[in-house]
Formats: structure tokens, sequence, C-alpha cells
């Protein structure tokens, strides 16, 4: 959820953050095998970079506001990582519309091991356990206060997105940030060797899978 400075509780902030915004997407891919941590974090990364995403506060690459490490008695690592990031539609920048997409992994059980695939051993970064990835990309409107700050035009604040601005907001900005959300899902499955409905809509260069089902892996 993006900050309000001019919110002076997490109440009220919800309730700007609800009357502002239009979900996009929202799903989770769950992945428990072997595979390379860091890896899939820079798969995701580059992902996100080649689509012009960024941080909230310095329009860079630091997309990470939490991150959260737990060690089990067994050895075991258990990992909360949250990325939060933003982009104006078309890369185009405007006073009005924002793009927002959520991102927070779950690692469970990670426990350090290695494998062999196609006759090389892979060690280095290389867990056995289970990742969970929920995401939600959403679309905010006057994301900077100019009408609902303004005396006469935060009145019609609530109308304009719906009845006007209606067709902007619906029919082309929330379908434009569904399918790129899809697609985003489509490039993490593909990492992981899931199963995919949108085998057509690929991002090149493909960055390489270091996930290593256990029925194609080799000891």
């Amino acid at each position: 959820m993006p900050y309000y400075p001019e919110a002076k509780t997490p109440e009220e902030a919800l309730k700007i953050y609800k009357n502002q915004t239009i979900t996009a997407a929202k799903y989770r891919i769950k992945w428990k095998d072997i595979f390379d941590a860091k890896q899939f974090y820079t798969a995701v990364h580059e992902w996100l970079d080649e689509y012009g995403w960024t941080d909230h506060e310095n329009k860079t690459e630091h997309y990470e506001t939490l991150y959260f490490e737990k060690v089990g008695v067994m050895g075991d690592k258990e990992l909360w990582v949250r990325w939060r990031l933003w982009k104006f539609p078309d890369g185009v920048e405007n006073s009005y519309y924002k793009y927002h997409i959520d991102l927070d992994f779950h690692y469970l059980y990670l426990i350090p091991t290695e494998v062999m695939h196609e006759g090389k051993k892979f060690k280095k970064n290389i867990y056995k356990g289970e990742v969970e990835v929920w995401i939600s990309s959403y679309v905010q409107f006057d994301y900077a206060g100019v009408w609902s700050k303004h005396p006469v035009l935060k009145y019609f604040n609530k109308i304009f997105p719906k009845r006007i601005f209606r067709k902007d907001l619906y029919d082309e900005k929330k379908k434009e940030l569904y399918r790129e959300s899809y697609i985003l899902q489509n490039y993490i499955k593909h990492w992981f060797k899931l199963k995919r409905f949108l085998p057509h809509e690929e991002v090149k260069p493909f960055h390489p899978s270091y996930a290593f089902p256990t029925y194609q892996t080799k000891s």
C-alpha cells in the first residue's frame, strides 16, 4: 500500500487507499522442491527492471521494504521478503495515474543442499524447501492528491473515476496492468517449470531457470 503522509492513522490511510485505487490482479504462486534462491531473486528483479518498475522512494531498483529471517532448531531457514514498486502508465509521467505492484515472498524450511542436473553439480545457493509468492497490482488515481485536496474538486473525486474517467481507468489502464501482471505470473511459473496458460507470453531474453524439480534431477 502506498504511503499517505496526510493520514494520521493506519485506518485513515487504508480508507484513502480504498477510495483511490482499483485492483487489477491478485494471485499467488507456490513451489516446493529444489531451487537456487539467489537466481530466483535475480530473475524476478531483472523482469521488473525490464518492464520499468521502480521503488517508491528513490526511483531506483531498491524494491525491498522488508527482510525477515528466522533460523529453526533444525537449521532450516524461514524468510519473509517484501517488494513495493510503481511506475507511470506507458512510462509517461502524469499527475493523475500510477501503477503499483506488490510482491510478498515467503520461504519455508530452506535447507542447503546440492543437486546433479545434466551432468553438472550445483551447490552454491541451492536449497530444498518451499517458496510462496503473493502478487497484487492496482491502479492508483489522484496519487498526488490534487483533486482530493482541492476545495471544489474534492467533491467530484469519487464521481469522476466511476463515470467520466471510467473508460480510461477500467477499460484501458486496469486491463493493461492486468495483462502485465499475468505476464509476470507466466514468467515466474516458467522459471519454476510449472504448468502455464500463456506459453506465447515470454520475456526475451528469458533468464535461465535454476529450479530443479525432483523428477528431472539425478543424484
